[in-house]
């Protein structure tokens, strides 16, 4: 961090897998905060994450800060409000434990701004932290001197202990005219050991009588308070504070109304459990829509519309409504309980319901009723007066509230069979997610399954088009992926769903009985399987798509690309998104795929924007809450650290990930099979050997890149089909903040696999191959398997296959085979090993069409000739096959191995 007084620095915090907050690498597109700031943030956070937490709401409880630190800030002076409110906390001290208030940290959590990591923070993980902060403030407090009030104000003058001076109110039921009764104590240690009693505050000044400097502490609070609060000045000023009061409805409601004020400024306040200081028990005005199946399903439907005063959830009566209307403001009995009324209020919020209502004549739009639902004013929603919004409450009828558990809560959902078609059975989260799609497709909404890699987000998909055929849909399916994934859906599709009628419209397709090349002559097809290259060339505009689905849907981040614009024009009755990124918490993505998804539901672009700006700048902890409201209906991510999918889950997953040749890649590779063919017509005996060895390997080589071969040095992305997939498969292992060993059996390919790989993360990662000193290895395992450390590692298969301890990867690249599964095992336990509590996926590299994928198909197929093949690794056995049979071997299938977008 630069050490200059007053400049600044980008800051944001991330929350990693393992639970910890750290600052975010190379944080781009977040506010700046003071150098010196954000030096002493890391520098605490560097010693844990309890104690920066601490830290942060210590030093800067009140501070304009960007909107991830402010976010943690709220949680650490969470913890430190409830710290503070403990009467016996110092006496306690070192044994403080501060309870959880699972409400707030509930409310405080569904504002999480976009931020690396917002979607690992589940309640455990809360919990975890607040537990962490507790440590740290033991640790803390055992190590200072002081007292715990001197501890406090050393950090800051804000903060200073409360719970010597309590406000109590309660009920008394035995006098009709004053039933609240008042009461100021202070807490006291009447022995040595004892437990701390509470006084009346008036016995203070006779305790303290010659102690003028402990009576001042006492009371500051107090001061501070009356600073504040009209109802603290008038006890204060009268000296009725240090007596007990019987108050009448009026006085309870307005020392009620200030309890916020009276806390914040040092006093710990205790009031009957009905009262509710965020969200207190009251009358609203109830607006109900949805409460019955409309004519229409789908984005455009119209939902009814319904008005009504209530009390959580039940309509007054009109004699109740005419006693709050004739009670004006305060606390009412209502229904042999003490609520809260305003009826001039209510009057204004329900003219302005009535009015909706009459404008809405046959009932409001879908896109508008879920808008209305998550409090998300986006596109001017016709929300009740800016002044007034706790007066009004927007809930679901019968109808859509049905609807929406089932979006959130699919594990209520009943169970669906897609039927014996399905070659495979479903894992308990996969059915779940089957009954989700199949609900939010039922209903025509776009739905975006975001699954960590490797829970199976493709035979979910299956499985729903097999529902889909079941139930007779009308039009076929059209599934847009990226190039390099074509060859994987269509495997999936053989093994898992072989009854379904697929069709191909790419070049990359092997079989060229599945092409399709007219998107008008599908008749009796389930499902065509198409590129992101074809549909921006106008593949399937003109047809009328079931379902529409898009697989890495990220490729249409970029609204105004067009390949993204083309997508969006397409025709379909429903709509799916697959990623396995967080695109919740970068709001651009997050916007796209749902115009997508659901077009409207985020508006315009511009809309979207200055409706972020506005939850941004929101004076409130919940910033983020109305969004993450509206969107998760129809978002679904189970992570593989969930506790209902990693029980699961197998232990280790290993697939093929098939990789295409660039058109360089293909020339050079055809080149060489034709001077091979070439060779072997021309020498015998040793030479011959010879020739076939290095060949193999000058094939290994231009798979990987035609650098590799040429040795120019020149290795750009766009050159290899390996390093383009391997650029996919990093941004979302570094997107979900996991990391990868990338495994090569060529030393000159570490360095170029490291820059690549650097470009995705935005940092340095580590290699290791035979150069690299011993002394030096242990160094690298160490630094990768911290949770702060680098998120790839690049190793040669020789140097890096065995003897090292790598379990902080959560991912396996084999960039190249070595075509012996016995070696190539031995690098994949470096991080599927004792001490591995992640599940582990592999990814084995193959490039269509040529050696590598007919070697992969040899091994996999267990004939005699694989045993052969894979002895010794592979290519001296090779070299005793015929010059056809080699021929055939290395032949380049130029349809399936190049696969131009």
């Amino acid at each position: 961090m630069p050490d200059n007084q007053g400049s600044t620095v980008p800051m944001a915090l991330a929350l990693t897998p393992s639970g910890a907050v750290r600052p975010e690498r190379n944080p781009t597109g977040v506010g700046v905060v003071d150098a010196d700031v954000a030096k002493a943030l890391s520098q605490a956070l560097s010693r844990g994450t309890g104690e920066g937490l601490l830290h942060l709401g210590l030093m800067h409880p009140s501070d304009a800060l960007p909107h991830t630190l402010a976010f943690w800030r709220d949680f650490a002076t969470l913890f430190l409000s409830r710290l503070c409110m403990m009467p016996e906390l110092e006496e306690q001290r070192e044994d403080a434990r501060v309870p959880i208030p699972d409400d707030e940290l509930a409310a405080w959590a569904a504002g999480v701004p976009p931020m690396q990591g917002a979607e690992l923070l589940t309640s455990d993980v809360q919990r975890h932290l607040w537990h962490a902060m507790n440590d740290a403030f033991r640790d803390e407090i055992t190590a200072f001197k002081g007292s715990v009030t001197e501890y406090l104000r050393s950090r800051n003058p804000v903060w200073n202990l409360v719970g010597r001076v309590c406000f109590h109110l309660a009920e008394n039921k035995n006098d009709a005219t004053h039933p609240f009764a008042f009461l100021a104590t202070y807490a006291t240690r009447p022995g040595k050991g004892a437990r701390v009693q509470h006084r009346p505050l008036g016995q203070a000044l006779e305790e303290h009588a010659r102690n003028r400097q402990a009576l001042l502490a006492l009371l500051s609070p107090l001061e501070r308070a009356a600073r504040e609060s009209a109802v603290v000045r008038e006890l204060v000023s009268s000296r009725q504070v240090y007596h007990p009061l019987a108050w009448t409805p009026s006085d309870a409601y307005q020392f009620l109304r200030d309890v916020p004020a009276m806390e914040s400024a040092g006093l710990v306040v205790r009031v009957p459990d009905w009262w509710k200081p965020r969200n207190p028990s009251r009358v609203q005005v109830q607006v109900k829509v949805g409460g019955s199946v409309p004519s229409t399903l789908g984005l455009e439907a119209l939902l009814d519309f319904s008005v009504d005063v209530a009390l959580d959830g039940q309509k007054l009566t009109r004699a109740e409504w005419a006693s709050i209307r004739k009670a004006g403001a305060g606390l009412v009995l209502l229904r042999g309980r003490w609520v809260e009324v305003d009826s001039e209020r209510l009057q204004q919020v329900l003219e302005h319901w009535e009015d909706v209502k009459e404008q809405a004549g046959d009932g409001v739009s879908f896109l508008e009723a879920m808008r209305l639902l998550a409090g998300a004013q986006i596109d001017g929603e016709r929300a009740p007066p800016a002044e007034t919004p706790e007066w009004s409450r927007v809930t679901s009828g019968p109808w859509l509230r049905e609807l929406l558990e089932g979006a959130r809560n699919p594990e209520s959902l009943a169970a669906v069979r897609p039927g014996r078609e399905l070659k495979g059975t479903l894992r308990h989260y996969q059915e779940t997610g089957l009954r989700w799609l199949w609900l939010l497709n039922r209903m025509g909404l776009g739905a975006c399954l975001a699954d960590d890699m490797g829970l199976g987000k493709t035979i979910q998909v299956l499985a729903l088009l097999l529902l889909q055929r079941a139930h007779g849909a009308r039009a076929p399916s059209l599934l847009v992926v990226p190039a390099s994934l074509v060859a994987n859906w269509v495997d999936e599709a053989r093994k898992f769903a072989p009854g379904l009628a697929v069709r191909v419209a790419h070049s990359s397709v092997v079989d060229r009985e599945l092409a399709v090349e007219d998107a008008r002559k599908l008749k009796g097809v389930d499902a065509v399987i198409t590129t992101y290259g074809m549909v921006r060339d106008g593949f399937g505009a003109d047809q009328d798509w079931d379902t529409l689905v898009l697989d890495e849907a990220q490729a249409i981040k970029n609204p105004g690309a067009k390949q993204t614009r083309a997508v969006k024009a397409l025709h379909a009755r429903a709509r799916v998104a697959l990623t396995g990124t967080p695109v919740e918490n970068r709001l651009g993505d997050l916007w796209s795929i749902f115009d997508f998804l659901n077009p409207g539901l985020l508006g315009s672009q511009k809309s979207f924007s200055a409706f972020a700006k506005r939850l941004d700048a929101a004076n409130s902890p919940e910033h983020y809450a109305p969004l993450r409201q509206l969107v998760r209906p129809y978002l679904l991510r189970r992570l593989k650290t969930d506790k209902q999918v990693i029980t699961d889950l197998p232990e280790k997953t290993e697939v093929n990930a098939w990789c295409t040749l660039s058109q360089r890649q293909a020339a050079l590779y055809q080149q060489s099979v034709e001077e091979l063919a070439r060779g072997l017509r021309e020498v015998e005996g040793m030479k011959r050997r010879g020739l076939v060895l290095a060949f193999l390997t000058r094939f290994k080589q231009i798979c990987n890149h035609p650098s590799h071969w040429l040795q120019d040095g020149a290795y750009g992305t766009g050159d290899s089909g390996k390093f383009l997939r391997l650029r996919e498969l990093a941004e979302q292992v570094a997107a979900r903040q996991e990391k990868v060993l990338v495994f090569t059996q060529f030393k000159e390919m570490v360095e170029p696999l490291h820059g690549q790989l650097a470009e995705v993360f935005q940092a340095p990662g580590l290699v290791l191959h035979g150069d690299t000193p011993v002394r030096q290895r242990k160094e690298r395992v160490d630094a990768f398997q911290s949770d702060d450390g680098p998120g790839f590692f690049v190793l040669s298969l020789k140097a890096g296959g065995t003897g090292l301890n790598l379990t902080a990867a959560s991912h396996v690249v084999h960039f190249d085979r070595w075509w012996n599964p016995a070696v190539e095992n031995q690098a994949t336990d470096r991080a599927f090993r004792i001490g591995q509590k992640k599940n582990v996926l592999v990814h084995k590299f193959i490039c269509r069409g040529t050696v590598e994928e007919r070697i992969d198909e040899l091994i996999a197929s267990k004939r005699s000739l694989a045993a052969a093949v894979v002895e010794d690794g592979g290519a001296p056995a090779l070299t005793e096959l015929s010059n056809d049979e080699i021929l055939r071997l290395v032949a380049l299938d130029l349809e399936s191995a190049t696969a131009g977008e």
